[in-house]
């Protein structure tokens, strides 16, 4: 087994906190002060990996922060961000390992409840050892962790398994019927109630033979790219030529309708850290809404609101009163946040610290 983390993305919704400089999994934003990056490697501590079984897909801007923050991690280099599908067919075909190696795949920029963290590498072993030969008799399975619904999301994908499942090396398992990725609203709120169904986590384990099937079948523009730019030493000229695209949408979603896709219940206390009220939330600071107001937007903000902006000179946190804001700038605007002005000021020193040390 070896482990790829995908550590893309902007975090544009993580703005002004997170940069193009610094985006937020290299951010320390977690309570324990650690990256999203380096949390996401520490809750792997346990799993039966090897010293040469961890890897970190990032953008070249980003291949010194993962060397300083994860320096046992080996760093697959994208030219560029081509989304997740580009990123997968990469670490596919860049690491050399046997066709019936499993790979499993996370994001960078989620959290597990402490208390769970144990449960999520049980899970994780799991998996890998019961789940990725032929489970339900499916040839070639992709296995996705699925965590259970709790509201009506549209911006999660929806896990919809055929009939009730099995326990499969201690792991409650299902072949999905349909892999729905972000389904529209009048959806979302029919299929968060249905027994069963769960959120797609972006989790995803499968021998390397089966995802290069999958990727030949279902992305071949994309694995063919990558394929030709690692042969012919252009994989920057082939990277620009993709078209980004999820590995949700490109590959999972026809794979699920193919039959070839089994989901394991991931039940522990999950977080995709993706905006301002899901990072607050982590730190202790519920019930606050408001996100990212781009430069030139106007937007109303009331008494008990909290602005954080980053002028000339580092990172800062005000409240704006009543009135409308117009920032040159993108800000974020947390509504109802002024009880938690002390979390915002200490996550502001952090990252300012982090920053100034980089």
């Amino acid at each position: 087994m070896y482990v790829v983390i995908m550590a893309g993305g902007g975090g544009t919704r993580l703005r002004p906190v997170s940069t193009a400089a610094r985006p937020k999994p290299f951010l320390p934003l977690l309570p324990t002060g650690e990256t999203l990056l380096q949390g996401t490697v520490r809750r792997l501590q346990g799993l039966e990996l090897g010293p040469t079984d961890l890897f970190v897909v990032a953008a070249s801007p980003y291949v010194a922060l993962v060397e300083a923050q994860v320096p046992r991690a080996t760093v697959v280099i994208e030219p560029e961000g081509r989304n997740t599908a580009a990123a997968i067919a990469l670490a596919t075909l860049a690491i050399e390992r046997d066709d019936g190696d499993v790979m499993v795949v996370l994001p960078a920029d989620h959290r597990i409840e402490p208390a769970d963290e144990a449960g999520f590498r049980a899970v994780l072993q799991a998996a890998a050892n019961g789940l990725t030969g032929h489970p339900f008799g499916i040839e070639l399975p992709l296995v996705t962790l699925g965590i259970q619904t709790a509201y009506a999301a549209t911006q999660y994908g929806y896990l919809i398994p055929e009939g009730r499942g099995q326990a499969i090396n201690g792991l409650q398992a299902y072949p999905l019927e349909a892999f729905w990725e972000k389904p529209p609203i009048e959806d979302a709120e029919r299929l968060w109630r249905m027994p069963g169904v769960a959120w797609n986590a972006g989790m995803f384990l499968w021998r390397r033979r089966a995802i290069r099937a999958a990727l030949d079948a279902y992305a071949p523009d994309v694995v063919g790219a990558v394929a030709r730019g690692l042969r012919d030493g252009s994989l920057d000229a082939a990277y620009a030529s993709i078209t980004p695209r999820s590995i949700d949408y490109a590959v999972m979603e026809p794979a699920a309708a193919a039959g070839s896709v089994v989901m394991g219940a991931l039940n522990v206390g999950w977080t995709d850290i993706g905006n301002w009220p899901a990072l607050l939330e982590v730190l202790g600071a519920s019930g606050i809404e408001g996100g990212v107001v781009e430069a030139g937007e106007r937007a109303a903000a009331t008494d008990g609101d909290l602005v954080v902006e980053r002028p000339p000179g580092g990172l800062v946190v005000r409240e704006p009163g009543g009135g409308t804001i117009t920032p040159d700038r993108p800000v974020a605007l947390l509504r109802h946040a002024r009880h938690a002005r002390a979390i915002v000021e200490a996550l502001l020193d952090r990252c300012a610290a982090a920053e100034a040390g980089a």
